[in-house]
């Protein structure tokens, strides 16, 4: 007690004062120290270290403001609920590299799913998140139950502080990242520049303003986006390659969390993917082929292929506006005679599938109820692939041909758990548990599809279709850079190697057709008009923003959803340009122009999914 009065913290002003600054360091060193972000030099460090006060500051007055008793307690309830904040932020940042948003708290139909994740990615050490909570505690204590707010003198000058050294750290901000506030691709940066208080104040403002675009949006919003995209040429047809598949049943098949650097490598003499190497021989094989995907992740990748339009950028399309019109492959295809289903062995719920199929024109869902599930064929999020790719194979020989199958694998999911007995490979050995669960688990999924193909060929579906297999986004995060060097023969990566490393194998197979491999630059975006001029359809007047992968003029361009982009000349990450043939850094200017373009492609797109813009397009 004589210790906390010598710090002048005998009366409630000096307990407030405390539980600022404790909150302060707490936010402080979470950020700087827990999360991976992108600080470089003392200027920036000045910045991330000041970024937290000014929500502290408000916090605390506002708790000053409405409570005249109680007042301790309100703050001890403030601190332990902004080590929640950060506890759920640092276990999200730990498996997606990113930061939680409003419309990733509404999907709480995951959370089932996602325990086996959460428990894997907490620390013993996380617990010390929570020392300001036990230390105010203690002092609240010994301090008695004396209490009184702060007189509004004292409430005043605590807002003008936090209003002062808010606009200051905005301004350092902006001197690094100029149009923070407008340009917010990059949630990391939002971070580190303002804080995560701050940050998740701006998303929650954000998000209350969505609802407002769509009672505000109109026809003209929509005109304006289709005079742009007329502007662009349209894909000229490749006579070789338009209509080769036209009236073939289409497997699209989702790879989960496959990326290519794994394809034709191998470790200590063991081929990861011994079955896809085989298979690229003999089928068309794009090197150059991009995820573009956001929180969403594989609800992204789905999203993409089917509507050709880009992923949000916070949360899932899939959860916040499952509502809107759209105008997507499986809709095209009913309309051409085909039947259209989606496999995937979970329930309807996760990633608000059961509502988002319907609305994406999908007439069937597999769901999890139509699969034998039992302990010994299942593991990690649910079915294995093997029993997934025999059931589902029995399953569509009863559809109605021709028809468009979407099929979701599930095995090589993070955390990439796997029996010693259902490895076909050993574990790789690295630092990294993560990378050396991965390789393991992509093997196993390597052979489920080769029985799948075998499979497929005995019920005698195979010579009458197509097989488009495409990884939908990254499994090895940047948080594993490390091992990752050590797998690729680096001594360390750079921005642009984590950029390349965003690219997912694209396996087109046609039977009786000759394999080739393409050095086209593309993404997840380019998936349904491709399909579309396989299959002989023309998507002029279609608002997409990919291009057929077989067009002999397409734009060599592929744009990430943080607004980072590859050419076939340059890479654009972290405000950098780079030589796409020497990873090294070149003049900015060079990648300005595509600069622009990757920045209304993405705004647009957003314009189109906020505003729910297709509703107003005649076809609907």
């Amino acid at each position: 007690m004589k210790l906390l009065q010598s710090f002048g913290l005998r009366e409630n002003n000096g307990f407030a004062y405390l539980s600022a600054l404790l909150i302060w360091l707490k936010t402080y060193f979470v950020q700087r120290f827990c999360f991976v972000l992108p600080v470089k030099g003392w200027y920036q460090e000045l910045i991330i270290f000041i970024s937290p006060l000014s929500s502290v500051l408000v916090l605390l007055s506002l708790i000053m403001i409405f409570l005249r008793r109680g007042v301790r307690a309100a703050v001890i309830a403030a601190s332990a609920f902004t080590s929640l904040l950060l506890l759920a932020d640092l276990v999200y940042f730990r498996f997606y590299n990113d930061f939680i948003t409003i419309p990733v708290l509404f999907q709480s139909d995951n959370l089932g799913d996602l325990w086996g994740s959460i428990f894997s990615l907490l620390r013993p050490l996380d617990l010390l998140i929570f020392t300001d909570t036990l230390a105010l505690a203690v002092a609240a204590c010994a301090m008695g139950c004396r209490a009184a707010a702060w007189g509004k003198y004292r409430i005043a000058a605590a807002l003008v502080l936090a209003f002062m050294v808010f606009s200051t750290n905005l301004s350092m901000a902006n001197t690094v990242r100029p149009e923070l506030l407008e340009r917010t691709f990059d949630r990391q940066i939002m971070v580190k520049s303002i804080g995560a208080y701050n940050y998740h104040l701006y998303d929650a403002l954000v998000n209350a303003q969505m609802g407002s675009k769509k009672a505000f949006a109109s026809n003209g919003d929509l005109v304006e986006i289709e005079n742009f995209l007329r502007q662009i040429p349209k894909d000229e047809i490749d006579a070789e390659m338009f209509g080769i598949a036209k009236g073939y049943n289409v497997f699209l098949i989702s790879m989960e969390s496959l990326q290519s650097f794994v394809i034709g490598r191998s470790i200590e003499g063991n081929e990861i993917t011994p079955f896809l190497n085989r298979l690229i021989k003999d089928s068309i094989y794009f090197e150059n082929f991009y995820h573009q995907t956001g929180q969403g992740k594989t609800s992204d990748a789905e999203f993409l292929a089917d509507t050709s339009l880009y992923p949000l950028p916070s949360g899932a399309v899939y959860f916040t506006h499952a509502q809107n019109a759209y105008d997507t492959l499986p809709k095209i295809l009913k309309k051409l005679g085909y039947y259209t289903a989606v496999f995937h062995a979970n329930d309807p719920s996760f990633w608000n599938r059961g509502h988002m199929y319907p609305t994406m024109g999908y007439e069937r869902f597999f769901a999890a109820s139509d699969y034998n599930i039992t302990e010994q064929n299942s593991i990690g999020w649910g079915l294995k692939d093997i029993s997934f790719f025999e059931q589902t194979t029995d399953l569509a020989k009863s559809l109605p041909e021709p028809f468009f199958a979407k099929l979701i694998t599930l095995t090589n999911h993070y955390p990439f758990e796997l029996t010693a007995g259902d490895r076909f490979i050993p574990e790789y050995t690295s630092r990294s548990q993560t990378l050396n669960r991965y390789i393991a688990t992509v093997r196993y999924m390597d052979e489920a599809l080769k029985r799948f193909f075998d499979k497929v060929k005995e019920e005698g579906l195979y010579e009458r279709s197509i097989f488009v297999l495409y990884g939908d986004h990254y499994g090895i995060s940047q948080k594993h850079r490390k091992a990752m060097a050590g797998l690729l023969g680096k001594e360390k990566l750079t921005p642009f190697d984590h950029a390349q490393l965003q690219r997912v194998p694209l396996i087109i197979h046609i039977p009786g057709s000759a394999g080739k491999r393409m050095k086209t630059v593309g993404g997840q975006v380019d998936l349904k008009p491709t399909v579309l001029h396989l299959l002989g359809e023309e998507t002029v007047g279609e608002i997409n923003f990919g291009h057929g992968l077989f067009a002999k003029n397409r734009p060599e361009f592929a744009v990430f959803r943080d607004g980072s982009f590859v050419t076939d000349r340059y890479v654009f990450t972290e405000n950098t340009c780079y030589d796409k043939a020497t990873g090294e850094k070149t003049d900015k200017a060079r990648c300005e122009p595509f600069r622009e373009l990757a920045d209304k492609h993405l705004t647009y797109s957003d314009q189109i999914i906020y505003g729910d813009l297709l509703r107003f397009n005649p076809r609907f």
